[in-house]
């Protein structure tokens, strides 16, 4: 929803797809360049990770306020909405880096791996006790003090060797089996909802888009999620209504046509199916 600021990656270092960021250092770079509330929901076009190394407070992902103190983790997707506390408790260090960080420097197989760990359908976001996150920082400061030529390659190294880390600690996902192809056109459908679902909800749309069959689409779904396209389809566009109806000043209405539905009514039925609660019910609770 174009009411929530969508927020590009941007470096103030050479490396243009990957930097750390003390907390501290966030708040202080846009007060002076605001074009932001860090302390409101706001969505990230890169991937990051959230690493607390003391204190203790809250920090808001896709609308669920997560508890975190010294030692947890948050893994905050490409896509996602977040929001910082307000007057924070806590300490610790941002890692943010991009897709084509990822695609460029990470082996095939690691790509795969930080799919899992990055499916926010798949897992919650925080991981607790998590237990490499300061030897990672350490080697990571080290590094970005050094002048190399290697530089952006040994770092893309800590980066893989650390979130394969985090899938080995976090390894409860279900989907660890899947064939990489499966994988890839897995991540080709979500990228394709994620940009198309206000056109369609429809499962062979959604097939047709990758050249597949709608069945052959459908158990590809299952094998990773444990359900169908079309539900995965539903939660997606459920979600997208939460975060309109919570996060900006639209109108049940307006929510309804700017997901892409020609009548109210019909939202409203397919929101109540979904969450056994009106939009206006679920707008009145907040």
């Amino acid at each position: 929803m174009k009411d929530i600021p969508n927020i590009s990656f941007e470096s103030q270092d050479d490396l243009n797809d990957f930097e750390i960021l003390k907390i501290s250092e966030i708040f202080e770079r846009i007060s002076k360049k605001p074009d932001h509330d860090p302390c409101k929901p706001h969505r990230i076009n890169f991937f990051a990770l959230l690493i607390i190394t003391e204190g203790s407070g809250t920090h808001q992902v896709d609308l669920e306020h997560y508890s975190v103190g010294k030692g947890s983790l948050l893994k905050i997707a490409k896509n996602q909405i977040h929001a910082f506390q307000k007057n924070l408790n806590y300490n610790g260090h941002l890692v943010i880096f991009t897709e084509d960080f990822v695609v460029k420097r990470f082996s095939r197989s690691t790509i795969d791996y930080t799919t899992h760990l990055y499916n926010y359908y798949l897992s919650t976001p925080l991981i607790e006790n998590e237990k490499y996150g300061a030897s990672f920082l350490k080697e990571i400061s080290d590094e970005l003090n050094t002048v190399s030529h290697v530089q952006k390659e040994i770092i893309a190294k800590l980066l893989e060797v650390f979130l394969l880390r985090l899938e080995q600690q976090n390894h409860k996902l279900v989907s660890l089996n899947s064939k990489p192809v499966h994988l890839t056109i897995f991540n080709q459908f979500k990228s394709s909802v994620e940009n198309f679902y206000t056109q369609t909800r429809n499962v062979k749309d959604y097939a047709e888009k990758l050249q597949i069959s709608p069945k052959h689409l459908n158990n590809i779904v299952r094998e990773i999620t444990l359900n169908s396209a079309k539900s995965f389809i539903d939660h997606y566009v459920i979600l997208e209504a939460k975060r309109a109806i919570l996060l900006n000043n639209y109108s049940i209405k307006e929510v309804a046509f700017s997901l892409g539905f020609d009548e109210l009514t019909n939202f409203t039925k397919f929101f109540k199916k979904h969450t056994a609660v009106s939009p206006k019910e679920f707008k009145s609770s907040l």
